[in-house]
């Protein structure tokens, strides 16, 4: 037996100090791959033993990955999350075949199918693409981030423990991220244009971080004032809260500012009990209000000439400025070019992720600005809705909007109506966040990076998760932690 033990352990060392050796010998020569290896082989086992705490890892690394880019190729990837989630995907759908089942009380939800929808019209429109090569990759990622952060991950939320404290694992790393970009940007003064740097590798530009903080800081925000958690707990809860508002504050994102206000509006609903026709009958008044006054209303925006500022009040009023503002301009040609090509291609639309490389001949003369570019180096069509409207035609866009309709139905449902009194907090702190992420969507998309497409297809899991698996009375959990003395 001794002899034996003697043996193996002889067989160890020797295989650690020829892997050392040759660690050493291969980064003399500027040649680091072997250096990966064990961590490549920890991936492997988890991968077909550990699961579910790769997602945890995948989920926890996400706020530190980068974007690799080589242009000569035309080729990005986010690292190290796109591959992990890829090599999730295949081991996922290899244990589907094996398993020949899948849960039909998730694949019959109002939001699946919508979801399924949704990923069958972007295959068929990038057949149809302009560019199917870029179509094509862009689908696929779409659909290894579905697969795994939705479909695979809703799976794990039938546990109350797993679904409950999920949301930590991304909120953690996240606040030393904001820590990290703070301290960068407070080294130039809080300026402004400094900040669009700081947020550098983590984030692509700082419309990115806004929109990712204001995504995931409401539900943190309402669960610090959750009476079932240990005072410790609503404390971390509050901290993460003021931190990412901090730091959509500095990120000098208006978007992101309007995004957090509209979501506090629904709260003010929400917590009032203000009757949704009411909400209904407000919303038509003061959208017949704009129809009739808005030969005035586009005369007093166009005196608007406040421009982009490091001063927080100012940079707030350069918001409606649709005259100088080089920012709102472009997003304005943006917008128009997408119209233009949808109205050249209303069914198909050019192709899923094309828009960046073929709007620039719907770009008019008059609409150019001081940014304006014919390269597609600047970004996409600046929205969650028309975005979709030109790549995919007038279903793709409809399509997005019955996702995100159906997902705020949901999470109003489960905050009315959830027996569990954690859960309806829950749901309606990821309500707001949603609220506030589709109202930024106005603006902006972002659904495409893994920062945005991580927390969002997670957060829309577990309003799922909580309706189908944690709805009745009789699963009804106690929580662990009572509320404090």
């Amino acid at each position: 037996m001794f002899t034996k033990t003697f043996s193996q352990l002889k067989f160890m060392y020797a295989v650690s100090i020829l892997f050392i050796a040759l660690n050493i010998i291969l980064i003399i020569n500027d040649h680091y791959w072997l250096a990966a290896l064990p961590l490549a082989l920890l991936v492997i086992l988890m991968l077909f033993f550990s699961l579910d705490k790769l997602i945890y890892l995948v989920v926890a690394i996400t706020p530190f990955s980068f974007t690799y880019k080589n242009d000569d190729m035309g080729f990005s990837i986010d690292l190290p999350t796109e591959p992990l989630v890829v090599l999730i995907m295949v081991v996922f759908f290899m244990k589907l075949f094996y398993e020949r089942e899948y849960e039909r009380p998730v694949l019959k939800h109002t939001v699946t199918v919508i979801l399924i929808f949704q990923l069958l019209w972007l295959l068929i429109t990038s057949v149809t693409s302009e560019l199917p090569v870029v179509s094509l990759k862009f689908f696929l990622s779409r659909l290894w981030f579905v697969t795994v952060f939705y479909f695979f991950i809703i799976r794990m939320f039938k546990d109350y423990d797993k679904l409950r404290w999920f949301p930590w694992i991304f909120a953690m790393p996240l606040a030393l991220i904001v820590i990290y970009i703070t301290f960068v940007h407070s080294l130039s003064g809080f300026e402004r244009f400094a900040g669009i740097a700081a947020v550098r590798p983590f984030f692509n530009d700082h419309t990115n971080y806004g929109a990712t903080l204001a995504l995931v800081a409401p539900l943190f925000g309402v669960m610090a004032f959750y009476p079932g958690y240990k005072k410790i707990y609503r404390r971390i809860a509050l901290t993460l809260f003021l931190l990412f508002a901090m730091g959509i504050l500095f990120s000098y994102s208006r978007a992101s500012w309007i995004s957090l206000a509209v979501a506090f509006g629904v709260l003010m609903i929400l917590v009032m009990k203000i009757n949704f026709k009411i909400v209904i009958a407000m919303v038509a008044i003061v959208a017949g209000l704009f129809i009739y006054n808005q030969e005035q209303i586009m005369i007093d925006l166009q005196r608007n000439t406040q421009e982009s500022s490091g001063d927080f009040s100012e940079h707030v009023r350069s918001i409606s400025n649709i005259t100088s503002d080089a920012s709102n301009l472009e997003r304005i040609n943006r917008w128009r070019s997408a119209i233009r090509m949808f109205e050249e291609r209303p069914v198909l639309g050019w192709g899923p992720g094309t828009y960046q490389f073929v709007y620039a001949p719907f770009q008019l003369s008059t609409d150019y600005t001081i940014i304006t570019t014919n390269f597609g180096d600047l970004g996409n069509a600046h929205s969650e809705y028309l975005g979709p409207l030109s790549e995919s035609g007038i279903l793709g866009m409809i399509l997005v909007i019955a996702l995100f309709i159906s997902i705020i139905v949901l999470a109003v449902k489960n905050y009315k109506h959830n027996p569990n009194r954690e859960f309806r907090w829950m749901s309606l702190g990821i309500l707001l966040g949603f609220v506030a992420y589709f109202t930024h969507g106005f603006l902006n998309n972002f659904l495409d990076t893994d920062k945005v497409s991580v927390p969002f297809w997670t957060l829309m899991a577990i309003l799922v998760a909580i309706n189908v698996f944690h709805n009745k009375e009789s699963e009804l959990k106690i929580n662990k932690d009572e509320p404090s003395n």
